[in-house]
């Protein structure tokens, strides 16, 4: 049944490389399927990247940045007025297009607005916290359902007063088989048969921590790994800089399109971020099999349970500990090989989050 059949849909997001981005990408096509008639609005370069136009769906540039701009937001909003001109249902991804879109509802026609978190706002003080926290309360409390990826992002939302907040877990599409063997990843990488290979996937941002990785590699991890890290991003150049002038034994590979070869090659993967909500590599990880050791912050301690080693965030002795311990301890992580998988098993698949988005959408047409 095309549930959606004959309704316009505008899906909006700000500047993406990463999960915000692949999310939206894997649920296009089922939402094509229920019969929407459906535009992306965001930046070109989203287009560029992802292919969201490749689905079926129609593509209208609106250049939303993912940092607070009051003249360019303004821009934002008039273009995404016209692009969304004649939607039935508008539905913005994370709070920056969470923003536009709401603004652009209250200067425009009235229309149901679906918001999705995806991550929470960034950490601050001062007069810019204030500003932040004033637009992410306007924010939830403009949309008509608010979906959360995480449990601390829903209880946010409903702190800040939206009127209707449900869980929405964020589901990693599969990655494509690797094509490449173990043996030969690690060749290209330089590594003989003995030395170990610790794996970060994710865009070099402070979100990232990446910081309390290198300083976790410069205070000495057991076993001697090499960690290369997979991803593209603003901290590229100091990152680079710091690998230098300290000798460390990181490696930059850039945005890859390969992961799931780099994470067959791996002996362990490491997730240092300062927060999450449900994140893609962890998901992509434990799939796999490979052990992971991640910070235990946001949505990350319910979406591993017991198949990950868990540490503090910022602590850099923590993580050198956990990494070196995974590292000499094979039956461990053997373990945590075996756990991954069970515990992926019991998560929604692309399908389930495309039907719930159908379904809400479906809902709130009704009522309208």
């Amino acid at each position: 049944m095309a549930e959606l059949t004959g309704r316009r849909v505008t899906e909006v997001l700000a500047t993406s490389t990463g999960g915000v981005g692949t999310h939206l990408r894997s649920v296009l096509p089922a939402l094509l399927a229920a019969g929407a008639d459906v535009r992306v609005c965001g930046p070109r370069a989203t287009e560029e990247l992802f292919g969201f136009t490749a689905t079926g769906a129609d593509f209208g540039e609106v250049g939303i940045s993912a940092g607070l701009a009051p003249v360019a937001d303004l821009r934002a909003v008039r273009a995404l007025r016209r692009a969304a001109a004649g939607s039935d249902l508008v539905h913005a991804h994370g709070l920056r297009a969470g923003l536009v879109a709401a603004l652009a509802g209250r200067l425009g026609a009235r229309r149901p607005l679906v918001l999705t978190l995806h991550n929470a706002a960034p950490p601050g003080g001062g007069l810019r916290r204030r500003v932040l926290d004033a637009a992410e309360r306007a924010t939830v409390r403009a949309a008509d359902v608010v979906l959360a990826a995480s449990a601390d992002l829903a209880a946010n939302a409903t702190r800040l007063g939206a009127r209707d907040v449900r869980p929405a877990p964020v589901s990693a599409p599969p990655l494509p088989p690797a094509t490449r063997t173990p043996e030969q990843v690690r060749a290209e990488l330089g590594l003989d048969d003995a030395r170990p290979l610790v794996l970060a996937v994710g865009r070099l941002h402070p979100q990232k921590g990446y910081d309390v990785l290198l300083d976790a590699v410069a205070a000495g991890v057991a076993g001697d790994p090499l960690v290369a890290v997979a991803g593209d991003g603003p901290l590229h150049d100091a990152l680079a800089a710091r690998l230098t002038a300290e000798a460390l034994p990181v490696t930059l590979l850039g945005r890859r399109t390969d992961v799931a070869d780099l994470l067959a090659a791996a002996d362990v993967v490491v997730l240092p971020s300062v927060w999450e909500a449900r994140s893609l590599t962890a998901q992509e990880t434990l799939r796999a099999g490979v052990p992971l050791v991640a910070t235990a912050v946001g949505g990350v301690p319910e979406l591993v349970g017991d198949a990950a080693v868990l540490v503090p965030a910022g602590d850099a002795v923590a993580l050198a500990a956990a990494l070196g311990g995974l590292l000499t301890d094979p039956a461990r992580r053997a373990e945590l090989a075996a756990a991954g998988p069970r515990q992926a098993a019991g998560w929604p698949d692309e399908a389930a989050t495309a039907a719930q988005l159908v379904a809400v959408y479906t809902e709130l047409l009704a009522r309208r």
